[in-house]
């Protein structure tokens, strides 16, 4: 847990490489919640 609070907190390379990480899994996250709503049978 301290190796990530140094990581996130302790250079701004590795905020914002958490931030791009965190970012893209919300984006693959929407993107497949997209996909299942939209291939769901029409009711």
């Amino acid at each position: 847990m301290a190796f990530w609070l140094d990581l996130m907190f302790g250079n701004p390379i590795g905020l914002l490489s958490m931030i791009v990480i965190f970012s893209t899994i919300g984006i693959i996250s929407y993107i497949t919640w997209l996909f299942i709503v939209k291939s769901a049978p029409q009711s």
